[in-house]
């Protein structure tokens, strides 16, 4: 079945490319958005070899003018119509102890993963108000709903990102917009990868027991598949209640209603 557009940031690799696949795969068409259009190119020509709709998208999230030319582009891509759903799953997250983070360390990541889906957002809001409908997924993370030692900005970054998307499904509660929160635990992906090699450079882990560390920091003891990630954001763009945040443990997907049933 044939869907309509969605906007997918960091959608080049890891979770951003899950969700792609797994959106084209359901009968979206799906605008691939990170900021390296090489690889935009290459999943959006996998998506449509596989019989999907995708149209690649350069995109920096923490350039204000970068989102409004990706807006531009896929209106003029989507034969003059906004995307009808949008994704903000690009994100950084930097280690620094508290006593070397900087504010260049905070206002790097309030940048990519707090004013990037905050901007895309409200660039999109004016046509789903007219048409009456739009989808928002913000992909958090446990970071948005606990603290993490040596990660301070990051939390805070993602704490930001929940409340707002908590606040604007509250606002935009009558105006057939919903505005959704997926926060998974550790994920196995190219972020974590990053973590992990950093932890063996730190600690002499090998590659095995650091991967094993951070699965045993999830509630459930396993690592999130991106898959599950993609699911789940699949399954809030095509529902129609709005202030979810879908906490992801590894074995187990809990559902919270922050702002009420």
């Amino acid at each position: 079945m044939e869907r309509g557009n969605v906007l997918v940031t960091g959608a080049s690799r890891g979770i951003g490319a899950a969700i792609a696949r797994t959106l084209a795969a359901r009968g979206y068409g799906v605008f691939v958005a990170a900021r390296g259009l090489a690889r935009c190119k290459e999943l959006a020509h996998e998506l449509e070899g596989a019989g999907g709709r995708a149209w690649p998208l350069e995109l920096d999230v923490a350039a204000p003018a970068s989102i409004a030319r990706a807006v531009a582009d896929a209106r003029e891509l989507g034969g003059g119509a906004s995307p009808a759903a949008l994704v903000n799953n690009a994100g950084i997250a930097e280690s620094a102890p508290l006593s070397k983070a900087t504010d260049a360390t905070y206002e790097r990541h309030m940048d990519v993963n707090f004013h990037g889906p905050r901007r895309l957002i409200e660039a999109l809001l004016p046509a789903w108000k007219e048409s009456g409908r739009g989808r928002v997924v913000n992909v958090a993370s446990s970071a948005g709903l606990r603290g993490y030692a040596y990660v301070a900005a990051y939390c805070a970054s993602k704490f930001a990102l929940v409340g707002y998307t908590l606040a604007v499904a509250q606002e935009l509660g009558d105006r057939g917009i919903t505005v959704n929160a997926v926060c998974p635990h550790y994920v196995d992906s190219p972020m974590l990868a990053s973590a992990i090699r950093n932890l063996v450079g730190t600690t002499g882990r090998t590659e095995a027991e650091a991967r094993a560390f951070f699965a045993g920091q999830n509630p459930g003891g396993k690592l999130v598949s991106e898959a599950a990630v993609a699911e789940s954001v699949a399954e809030l763009l095509e529902g129609d209640e709005s202030g979810l945040v879908v906490e992801l443990d590894g074995t187990e997907t809990k559902l919270h209603r922050p702002n009420g049933a």
